[in-house]
């Protein structure tokens, strides 16, 4: 679904990767040299024990011992087991990450700072959400993730409420996730059910690939315990970056993004274009 209202209701999901330029193989001769090198080095071998004229070592010699490949060196990578003949070595299977559970941060999180924040949040780590980045820190949170990737648990803070509105909006682009987003990150309401009666009529919305839509920062517009209102600053073309308005309301210990009755998240409010960042917090990966 769109991040705007304009007088279009079609959603957008982006397709996260990176090109692949292939690498030159650049190894091929130096291989190639390393293997005659060590061809050299047999042949010499086998003529000067033919010339002592005794195969056995001499006293005080131990035999040679064969290359071998170091099997415990550390590694961040995980643990597959060895390769059998026939195997397709450019294969890599794909491994689901296990669901994430911080059992401290997020909404866990005991006494949040309450301050509005002025500076970008620290500690935070950026992640494509199909081509979008989405902010994740282990204060703010998520500090959950289910099965399927649905990202929850925000901390009852200002800065959670930022980190939520922008997880949010960027899951909800995800057409694997839009309808899971719509039911659980999503405060219940007209908005809400139009745009689940949309989803279900129109589950696959149109995809356009050369989006580049990116969170560039953010203002809390207001604060209040239960309710907070955030402005994001997203890059909505190469040129422009809009402010969209989004409201957020404390409900079952989690932030929910409130749409409007339209099934949008500005409703009627056009988005502003701006000029400059002045009055926004900086705030968006690379």
């Amino acid at each position: 679904m769109g991040l705007f209202s304009g007088g279009s209701g079609d959603g957008e999901d982006d397709d996260a990767g990176e090109s692949t330029s292939p690498w030159e193989n650049r190894g091929f001769v130096a291989s190639a040299i390393v293997i005659g090198a060590v061809v050299v080095c047999v042949i010499v071998f086998l003529v000067l024990g033919r010339a002592g004229g005794d195969d056995q070592p001499s006293a005080g010699q131990s035999p040679s011992p064969g290359l071998t490949e170091p099997t415990d060196l550390p590694t961040d990578e995980p643990t597959e087991p060895p390769a059998t003949p026939g195997d397709d070595p450019t294969s890599t299977p794909v491994v689901t990450p296990p669901p994430v559970n911080n059992a401290s941060g997020g909404c866990k999180a005991k006494n949040p700072d309450q301050r509005i924040p002025r500076t970008a949040p620290p500690a935070v780590s950026w992640q494509f959400e199909t081509d979008m980045l989405i902010p994740l820190q282990a204060q703010g949170g998520p500090a959950t993730t289910d099965a399927n990737g649905l990202r929850y648990c925000f901390a009852h803070s200002p800065t959670g409420a930022v980190l939520a509105a922008m997880v949010t909006l960027g899951q909800i682009r995800n057409p694997d996730l839009t309808r899971s987003v719509l039911q659980h990150r999503i405060a219940p309401g007209a908005g809400r059910t139009r745009a689940l009666n949309e989803n279900r009529s129109s589950p696959s919305p149109s995809h356009d690939a050369g989006d580049p839509s990116q969170f560039t920062g953010f203002k809390v517009v207001d604060y209040l315990p239960n309710r907070a209102i955030v402005a994001l600053a997203v890059q909505v073309d190469y040129r422009s970056v809009a402010s969209l308005p989004i409201t957020l309301v404390w409900q079952g210990g989690d932030w929910k993004v409130v749409l409007q009755p339209d099934g949008s998240f500005n409703g009627e409010v056009a988005p502003d274009i701006l000029g400059s960042l002045d009055g926004y917090v900086r705030f968006g990966g690379s």
